[in-house]
């Protein structure tokens, strides 16, 4: 039986992740889901790719709000889960794409400046910022949140698995930063999911996912290392990319769980990666 094993949340984009056992899905993705994003003083957007620090910042859902502490100094602020409206719009570039973005609060943009040692400024992308993922891959109606590109990522467990046999020490699960992984079936069987549902969810797997440096830092010191890239490329590379994981849009509302049996519907017809 294919099963949800872990469930993850990014509420700002680029920092730690958090494990939840249940998630509410919207339409942008999963509810919270990387709605929040920090940009520079040019409103474009900031990742570890250029600031690995960003890894030391761990958000937690608590009741007064979205908790952000830094994982050494114990400093911490805490932020609305879902700012009131704002007339302080902007725009923000994130990739190839321009969205309307909220400004949040000198506060936030002081403390998360000087955590990260670097002038920046926290955004909140509002309920009516409809952002389309790349209509080469996925329906013209399909949105997303600050995510790279798709508003889920699966990972099937097997094949972090298959990939820590081959390498000296064994890494997480968070370097890969998924929303969504499952026990069951073989290493890498999810490049090959066209459709399947998880309760009362359609989900539609639309691309492979390309990794990048991300991969490479360890998320509880921030440093840099060659894996798992190193690695993966002498058996998941292909068109010049490193592949794990695949991306996904979704048709439908509603909450999913840890323990939540994955259907699957429909494979892609044709093989889109060979091993």
């Amino acid at each position: 039986m294919l099963q949800v094993s872990e469930l993850y949340i990014y509420p700002i984009k680029s920092l730690a992740g958090i494990a939840v056992k249940k998630a509410r899905i919207t339409a942008k993705g999963f509810e919270y889901d990387r709605r929040y994003l920090l940009v520079d003083k040019n409103n474009r957007f900031l990742t570890q790719r250029e600031y690995p620090q960003m890894s030391q910042l761990q958000p937690s859902i608590e009741n007064t709000g979205l908790r952000i502490a830094h994982k050494t100094n114990n400093t911490s602020i805490t932020i609305p889960l879902t700012p009131l409206p704002s007339a302080n719009r902007t725009e923000v570039v994130i990739w190839d794409d321009t969205c309307i973005a909220e400004f949040v609060s000198d506060e936030a943009d002081r403390w998360f400046s000087e955590m990260l040692e670097i002038n920046c400024r926290l955004v909140y992308m509002p309920d009516d910022t409809k952002r389309i993922v790349d209509q080469r891959y996925a329906p013209e109606n399909a949105v997303t949140s600050f995510s790279d590109a798709y508003p889920f990522l699966i990972i099937g467990r097997a094949s972090l698995d298959d990939l820590n046999s081959r390498l000296a020490e064994a890494l997480p699960m968070n370097r890969f930063r998924p929303n969504i992984v499952f026990t069951g079936g073989e290493p890498f069987e999810e490049d090959q999911y066209g459709h399947f549902s998880i309760g009362n969810v359609d989900f539609y797997g639309v691309k492979l996912c390309a990794r990048c440096i991300i991969t490479t830092i360890n998320q509880e010191t921030a440093k840099k290392g060659k894996e798992p890239l190193k690695t993966l490329a002498s058996y998941r590379f292909r068109d010049n990319k490193i592949l794990f994981g695949q991306n996904l849009v979704h048709e439908g509302e509603g909450e999913i769980g840890v323990g939540d049996e994955l259907m699957l519907l429909q494979e892609h017809v044709e093989e889109r990666f060979f091993i």
